[in-house]
């Protein structure tokens, strides 16, 4: 009997999208031999709104993601009125794919370090598996509360719908979106950090572009 494969989500700003969101995606992808959602966030309650609105966010994710069919846009949070909690991502999610087929919720390791600060995040694990994207010799001490609730539930790797956390070893690559804004502010061009695709529309850059002037 063949298994369903897994589907898997990649949450965030994506202000704007690089290799490092890419190539985390796909190689958690390869991992768990699933395909992947990348979800793009709504302006998030707790940190400065994003420099571009969510329209652009979404152009710059489509111009990246060309070319493939295993990493695929999921703009449902950003037609989702009030604030983007993953455990309702995850809800909807599941009430789409039905019971059974296998559901990873993919975060770094930092992130996954914080769960127990996000909303009704045991609800989480009825959901989901949660993949936690690891980079050689990255290690981050849970708190007791998180600590004790998943460690039973760690596997080598995802079985059944929901409920375990799995560690996916992915490659560190050292580009965040905060530098890419800063090479813009600076009036520099950050190709290779980015999608050459984000480049061939001198639009779709516009907004970032526009904090060096």
């Amino acid at each position: 009997m063949s298994h369903p494969r897994p589907l898997a989500i990649l949450g965030g700003t994506f202000d704007p999208v690089h290799h490092g969101h890419l190539r985390a995606a796909w190689e958690a992808a390869e991992a768990l031999d699933a395909d992947v959602r990348m979800v793009p966030a709504r302006t998030p309650p707790h940190r400065p709104p994003p420099i571009a609105d969510a329209a652009g966010r979404v152009a710059l994710l489509r111009a990246a993601l060309e070319g493939q069919d295993r990493l695929v846009l999921d703009t449902r949070e950003l037609e989702r009125d009030g604030p983007s909690y993953t455990v309702d991502t995850l809800a909807s999610l599941r009430a789409e794919l039905g019971p059974e087929r296998p559901l990873v919720l993919l975060v770094g390791a930092d992130a996954f370090a914080g769960l127990s600060a996000w909303h009704l995040w045991r609800d989480l694990f009825g959901l989901a598996h949660i993949g936690v994207l690891t980079r050689p010799g990255g290690g981050h001490a849970l708190p007791a509360d998180l600590e004790a609730f998943v460690s039973g539930r760690r596997a080598d790797r995802v079985h059944g719908p929901a409920g375990s956390v799995v560690d996916i070893a992915i490659t560190p690559l050292d580009i965040a979106a905060t530098a890419i804004r800063e090479s813009f502010a600076g009036g520099g061009e950050p190709r290779y950090l980015m999608p050459s695709a984000c480049f061939d529309d001198p639009a779709l850059l516009e907004p970032y572009r526009a904090l060096g002037r």
